[in-house]
């Protein structure tokens, strides 16, 4: 894993690449940062870093016993299956057992047609109104004589005057349209045109080293517009490769090319390499790990000939641009190491896959001469990648910043910040930190940090920047909403305790709102990750809520990247009164550890409900899994799909310091058994049962992600008391406006109050 490259820095804040505006989805889910806040890694068995996979339990009720229950517990059933359409019928059905009863629950089932049939009303109108805009490109845009010079980054930013816009448009339009408009869409002259052309142009982008522009104005859009098509990934992948390459040499306003690979030693990944043979989960493909590498490096001496005209500098020694003959025959040499790795077979092993990294330094030394640091660097990064994307080297320059990740020391001012528009901006303070008691405020943009101005700042850099060691200072150039100029406020960094339970909405003051139906007595709490302190904050907002006479709980873990297991565990715990919550498998010669609930301390068995998007990985799969379980169906999944991390990292350690690896140690298993797969492993056997499945499947639109993310937005922000122009800024939103925006949530409720209905408890109020 190279230090964070510009190119890597773009991917995670991509700009608008014209008048369209960001993506489809992606644009309006900005990336948040919590300074001081970062992903906790593994330690003593944590999740670590989000991403991954695994099977859902079925809520469903086998037939024998659902023979067994009464007329409406069978409509409930079909509900819990997310089948409401069944369960108005069998309602009306069991009316004559139980009126009142069987009239609630189809209240809630016409509440659920209401919100489907406005949804499929607002798709319908959202595709007509892009074929609509897609109509007025055709007299703007001529495919035959529009020019890349049109998408420059100073054009107008709502001209629709290249051919960008035509994608983003198609983009849009592919998502709302059901299947039969979708394939006359494709088939449209004019989209089947534009296609080609992006193709085309990006082709010539290339041939010119503008991986990025290629990526950015036509295979990102091309990849949304058609997902299922491999032709259009695998070179947007290639384009990625290329282009992250490119930004690996670049200068950016945290480090320098060149202490980007400081310290980068051919030991240090060979160490990494003989720690891998005893204790990565899987069996290690050698052969794939060298063919990539190699392609790798192939791909290294093309981007430094092509991108760059001037000399780089590899640990003080001057490297002028490689010679094309010279790249020529370093091309064709590794060409010929390939085959003989594809022809290697069987015995092609650890020791010989290391033979190859000895013989492409030698190679490189006879041709191209490429600076020797970064050669291994991206040879280890382009390796590793073959196993898994959690399998990564940790670089000297990298290993203070992740062992204080390791140890949660999260030092800091207490802010959230956001880049909106391009410009670095507080999303949010945090209460009684730093930041709060200096004035700064939400909305307010920082210009520059310590003087160096943020505008071509990364998120992440920002953070390292504005984050430092405790008593120390930052000085923040900031300008505010009221006033045209910027002023400096210098803030004492101290450290930060940021809360990972909220509610449905923040108070003035900072405390969260947690009953979010009073009238049913049914919670909300949102779990942001899972960190040392989550559980007991937990258990003390669940406390407070039984207070109020809590029937039924909802647990949102939407966006929710994982964390420590212990903590996963103990949210697990509260709930399950006895049994399995989770087995760590390592490798097959190795002892799987378990994990079981307790009785002492479990929660009274209220019903439970669990929001889960392709945003839930790790820690948190582990709880919906658990708590979904069919040997446990405590708690109904409403949403979509988990990420599907579902795997553990462990650490290597080795005196002296120097370079450290992260790898995959073991898997997840839910308690029946299944693993939580990852997603690209199940798509390459064809199936789509990655992750943790939803028993109640709520997919959203990119409309409708930005509309609940926005009011999330408004309930979380924390500003300063008093300020005037916050009145019209940030407006807390009603529970109504939260479930009109939050098609989740809303169905989440109609199933937590249709299980209400099902003990009685709803009735009685």
């Amino acid at each position: 894993m190279n230090p964070e490259s510009p190119i890597r820095s773009w991917c995670k804040n991509r700009p608008s690449s014209s008048g369209v505006g960001y993506a489809w989805a992606s644009r309006w889910l900005s990336i948040t940062w919590v300074l001081v806040l970062a992903l906790s890694c593994w330690s003593g068995g944590a999740c670590c870093l989000a991403q991954s996979r695994a099977v859902a339990g079925s809520q469903s009720t086998s037939d024998a016993t659902a023979a067994q229950l009464d007329p409406i517990a069978q409509a409930c059933q079909l509900v819990y299956q997310g089948k409401f359409d069944a369960a108005a019928e069998s309602a009306r059905n069991a009316a004559q057992f139980d009126q009142g009863r069987a009239e609630l629950l189809e209240q809630v089932v016409q509440r659920y047609q209401d919100i489907a049939r406005r949804r499929q009303a607002a798709r319908e109108q959202a595709f007509a109104k892009q074929l609509r805009e897609l109509d007025k490109l055709r007299g703007v845009v001529d495919l035959d004589k529009a020019d890349l010079a049109s998408e420059a980054a100073d054009d107008e930013p709502n001209e629709p005057n290249d051919i960008t816009d035509v994608l983003a448009v198609i983009a849009r339009a592919a998502e709302f349209a059901a299947d039969r408009q979708k394939a006359a869409l494709m088939d449209d002259p004019f989209v089947t045109k534009a296609l080609q052309e992006s193709v085309d142009r990006s082709v010539k982008l290339e041939a010119e080293g503008k991986w990025l522009d290629a990526y950015s104005r036509y295979y990102y859009w091309l990849q949304a517009i058609d997902p299922n098509n491999h032709g259009y990934s695998d070179y947007a992948d290639e384009l990625l490769a290329k282009a992250s390459i490119a930004g690996s040499f670049q200068d950016s306003p945290c480090e320098t090319r060149k202490e980007r690979y400081n310290g980068v030693e051919k030991r240090m990944f060979v160490r990494a390499i003989d720690a891998l043979s005893l204790h990565y989960v899987n069996s290690i493909d050698y052969v794939k790990m060298a063919t990539e590498a190699v392609k790798r490096c192939d791909n290294l001496a093309e981007v430094l000939t092509i991108a760059f005209s001037e000399g780089l500098s590899d640990n003080g020694n001057s490297f002028t641009r490689p010679d094309p003959d010279k790249a020529t025959a370093w091309s064709v040499a590794l060409a010929g190491l390939r085959d003989e790795i594809e022809t290697a077979g069987a015995s092609f092993g650890k020791d010989r896959f290391l033979k190859i990294l000895d013989q492409v330094l030698a190679l490189n030394e006879a041709t191209v001469q490429l600076p020797q640091r970064p050669l291994i660097a991206h040879f280890s990064e382009a390796a590793l990648e073959v196993l898994d994307p959690y399998t990564v080297m940790v670089w000297p320059r990298q290993v203070q910043d992740f062992e204080k990740l390791m140890m949660n020391e999260f030092t800091g001012i207490g802010i959230e910040i956001s880049k909106p528009r391009g410009f670095l901006t507080v999303a949010s303070l945090l209460p009684d930190t730093p930041a709060y008691r200096s004035g700064l405020d939400a909305g307010d943009v920082i210009e520059a940090v310590d003087g160096v101005p943020t505008k071509d700042m990364s998120l992440t850099c920002a953070v390292k920047k504005i984050t430092g060691p405790k008593g120390t200072t930052v000085t923040l150039s900031v300008k505010r909403q009221s006033s045209d100029k910027a002023e400096n406020i210098t803030i004492t960094r101290d450290r930060i305790i940021v809360p990972t339970i909220r509610g449905w909405q923040r108070t003035e003051s900072g405390d969260w709102l947690y009953m979010v139906d009073p009238r049913h007595r049914i919670g909300y709490v949102r779990i942001t990750s899972f960190s040392t302190d989550t559980a007991g904050d937990f258990d003390d907002v669940l406390e407070e809520l039984d207070d109020q006479g809590l029937k039924g709980l909802i647990v949102d873990l939407r966006f929710n990247t994982g964390g420590l297991l212990d903590s996963a565990v103990r949210i697990s715990d509260a709930f399950i009164k006895e049994g399995l919550i989770v087995r760590t498998q390592p490798k097959a010669s190795m002892i799987p550890t378990y994990e079981y609930a307790h009785r002492r301390g479990t929660q009274p068995d209220y019903p439970l409900v669990i929001l889960i998007n392709s945003g839930s990985a790790s820690a948190s799969e582990i709880v919906a899994g658990a708590l979904g379980d069919p040997r446990h169906e405590r708690a109904i999944l409403v949403g979509t799909r988990t990420h599907g991390k579902g795997s553990v990292q462990g650490i290597t350690h080795y005196p002296g310091g120097g370079a450290q690896l992260k790898y995959t140690m073991a898997y997840y298993h839910l308690p029946s058994g299944q693993r939580v797969k990852s997603r690209a492993a199940v798509e390459k056997e064809g199936r789509k049962d990655w992750g943790v499945g939803p028993d109640v499947e709520v997919k959203l639109t990119s409309e409708e992600l930005r509309a609940m993310l926005d009011v999330q937005r408004d309930n979380d922000i924390l500003v300063q008391a008093g300020r005037e122009e916050h009145s019209a800024s940030y407006t807390k939103r009603t529970i109504e406006q939260a479930l009109e925006a939050d098609p989740q949530l809303a169905v989440g409720l109609l199933v937590m109050e249709t299980k209400l209905i099902e003990t009685n408890a709803l009735a009685a109020n």
